[in-house]
């Protein structure tokens, strides 16, 4: 016999299925659909029940059904005009997504029933599809979001001293065969990985998506999978797929263990668009509630505004959309208590019918936030839309991903002419991009690698890119990669290219390490881990990603560990303030040095002799910086050079208290500090770094 439910008016809020003391309040926002249904499913996943949901309140459809409890799988149908020229795509044959769903069972099982039209039709997708989509869709789940939290505290720990390691959920733990359920949520949390963050000395967790995506059908058709995750269709939902049974409770037990080992976890976040693709797309959520008020649509609203490469892109100008998304921000921050956010094409989240607008809502919003203002938040600073490349422009309290010390790093270390003067900025905290608007000098997020592109071993083995497992005959992925095979394409067992690769890996390492802003490490680059050459690996959930931890290069990893104890402990290298070779009013002496070999200042000459392949820096703490920022090092004296071994003289040590130390030698990986009097030999290849400290008893 069927249950029977009582409904009654509920409330618009708060909106998706909220769980109250006799039942489940539903409220969904459609600004033109004309009826709304919840459909309720059994346990053996029949749709057993149709409910109307009968008030609307501005634009929200709400109802409460006494007697319904948490965990009831439910999902949507919506009511209204099929008229695509008019951008409406109301079709109450496709089970719709609720936006706000806290969990998902799964993902969609591609069939021609999930599209809103017709797909063998002559016309496309202005036919009207009448196929039933239930049986090919997950069903969102009522949640209550009871969670024993204890007494742990986020670590809260500032810009300045964040290590950001971005993995991937899966990949990470997936070929350790020392964690449980190795792929998972609870993997990544376990005893072993917590103990290698800790001892690696990074100190937040930047993970690839994890909000509930779509495995694409063009990759499921050549036996591939949508391994990035970067096609969201629930924006509250933890991707399911990395659970052991229950994404929600498993995701919160890792924050949870994280936390207390004193470990953030930032998301990568996807709100640009969601999986629905363009007019030829599936019918999962949002196209099918209110394909008018959720996308951005041209002059000709059959079709999508695509400024996201992906084909459709979310309207933040709505403030219904827009309030989702906040929702969505807050939910991860409060319930979920994650420690931050880095936006997937953040440029296109503030874009307004007039182009990029730094102040546009989604901006302004975050700013006056009290919860989200306070997070960490970095913005991957383009998208492919009009005007937008965006390095530099956001404004407090957002930090940016920093493309320009990637590229120019890379070109300093395989020997581009003009590239030691770009070096300098970099090294510098990327002054002329972000010192504006009292930004922090920790504003430049600056990398080596990330996800997409090659590994830190690829980028030293290979010239060009190896995708043939993408099944695109490798027209997919960048083709200027700034990599230096070193004389061989790939692995190879000649002594003198794989001793090069080692020591550039080390280099490239250390440069990233000793720059000012906020370093970000690829998860596996400190183990010289290798994706064969692919450098677009979003589809490939097996080995080429994966990685792999017996062929770790133990050497390399014990000098990454080295170099982030190095910065760990010496604030000169990660300061607040931007160094601009100002006078320091507690001594005159400036906060910044660029020195010849022979010790002196560089002048304008050197700065324009685009064949230098030699810089050195000698960093104090910034002017203006107040005496509790004062670092007990006097200063850092730092060498860069990609050219010949050279006789290097140290400055002037301005007291005779004060000694430099060599702490960081490329060439001697393993080397002791020591102390050096007056000069040293510096050789060919390397990084080097000196601190001006008094000697130890």
């Amino acid at each position: 016999m069927k249950p029977t439910f009582q409904m009654t008016a509920g409330l618009p809020y708060p909106l998706g299925a909220s769980v109250t003391p006799s039942g489940v309040n539903f409220a969904v926002f459609s600004q033109h659909a004309t009826r709304m249904t919840v459909c309720l499913f059994d346990e053996d996943g029949a749709e057993h029940l149709l409910i109307e949901l009968p008030e609307n309140t501005g634009h929200i459809w709400h109802g409460h059904i006494e007697g319904l409890r948490a965990g009831q799988h439910y999902g949507l149908r919506a009511h209204g005009p099929y008229r695509p020229d008019e951008g409406h795509r109301f079709n109450p044959h496709k089970l719709l997504l609720d936006p706000y769903a806290r969990d998902i069972t799964g993902h969609p099982d591609w069939d021609p029933a999930l599209m809103g039209y017709d797909v063998r039709a002559m016309h496309g997708d202005l036919t009207y599809d009448t196929k039933d989509s239930a049986r090919f869709m997950p069903h969102c789940v009522v949640r209550d979001d009871t969670f024993d939290w204890g007494d742990s505290a986020a670590p809260a720990t500032p810009m300045s001293d964040t290590i950001i390691y971005e993995a991937h959920v899966k990949g990470l733990t997936a070929m350790r065969g020392d964690v449980p359920n190795p792929g998972t949520y609870t993997a990544l949390s376990s005893a072993p990985m917590i103990q290698y963050f800790k001892d690696l000395g990074v100190t937040a967790i930047e993970l690839l998506p994890i909000h509930a995506f779509l495995n694409d059908q063009h990759l499921e058709d050549k036996g591939l999978t949508n391994y990035w995750g970067y096609m969201t269709h629930g924006f509250f939902a933890p991707e399911p797929r990395y659970a052991v049974k229950d994404a929600v409770t498993e995701f919160k037990q890792m924050v949870k263990e994280l936390h207390a080992a004193g470990l953030e976890v930032i998301l990568d976040v996807v709100y640009n668009h969601t999986s629905e693709g363009n007019e030829k797309g599936p019918t999962l959520s949002f196209k099918g509630l209110d394909n008018h008020s959720y996308y951005r649509l041209p002059e000709t609203k059959r079709r999508y505004i695509n400024d996201t490469g992906t084909g459709n892109t979310l309207n933040l100008n709505h403030p219904q959309v827009l309030r989702m998304v906040l929702d969505s921000l807050r939910y991860w921050a409060t319930e979920m208590r994650v420690d931050g956010f880095r936006f997937d094409l953040c440029t296109t989240l503030g874009r307004t019918d007039t182009g990029f607008d730094r102040d546009a809502p989604f901006f302004q919003a975050i700013r006056q936030d009290p919860v989200l203002s306070r997070v960490k938040l970095i913005a991957e600073p383009w998208d492919i839309g009009p005007g937008g490349y965006q390095l530099g422009a956001y404004q407090p309290p957002f930090a940016e991903w920093n493309d320009k010390y990637r590229d120019q790093v890379r070109d300093f270390w395989r020997d581009v002419p003009g590239s030691t003067r770009t070096l300098a900025k970099r090294v510098a905290g990327s002054a002329l991009r972000f010192d504006h608007d009292k930004r922090s000098a920790a504003s430049s997020i600056n990398f080596l690698t990330a996800h997409d592109g090659f590994t830190l071993n690829d980028l030293v083995s290979y010239n060009r890119k190896h995708n043939a497992a993408n099944g695109e005959d490798s027209r997919d992925g960048h083709d200027h990669n700034s990599s230096d095979n070193m004389g061989v394409e790939g692995p190879t067992d000649d002594p003198a290219i794989t001793d090069a690769r080692a020591q550039r890996r080390r280099n490239m390492l250390a440069t990233l390490l000793l720059s000012q802003g906020t370093p970000m490490l690829l998860a596996g680059d400190e183990l010289a881990n290798s994706q064969g050459g692919n450098n677009n690996a979003y589809c490939q959930d097996n080995e080429i990603s994966w990685i792999n931890w017996d062929s770790a290069d133990a050497d390399l990893l014990s000098f990454t560990k080295r170099l982030i104890a190095f910065r760990h402990a010496h604030p000169i290298v990660r300061q607040t303030r931007f160094l601009h070779s100002r006078s320091r009013r507690i001594d005159g002496v400036p906060d910044l040095f660029w020195r010849n070999d022979d010790g002196g200042e560089m002048t304008d000459a050197d700065w324009k002799d685009t064949t230098r392949r030699y810089l050195a820096v000698e960093m104090r703490t910034a002017a203006g910086s107040p005496e509790y920022n004062r670092s007990a090092d006097r200063a850092v004296f730092m060498i860069f050079n990609s050219g010949e071994a050279r006789d290097v003289h140290l400055p002037a040590t301005g007291t005779s208290d004060h000694i430099w130390t060599r702490h960081i030698d490329t060439n001697a990986p393993e080397r002791d500090p020591e102390i050096v009097n007056g000069s040293l030999k510096v050789a060919a290849n390397s990084v080097m770094a000196l601190v001006l400290d008094r000697p130890t008893a």
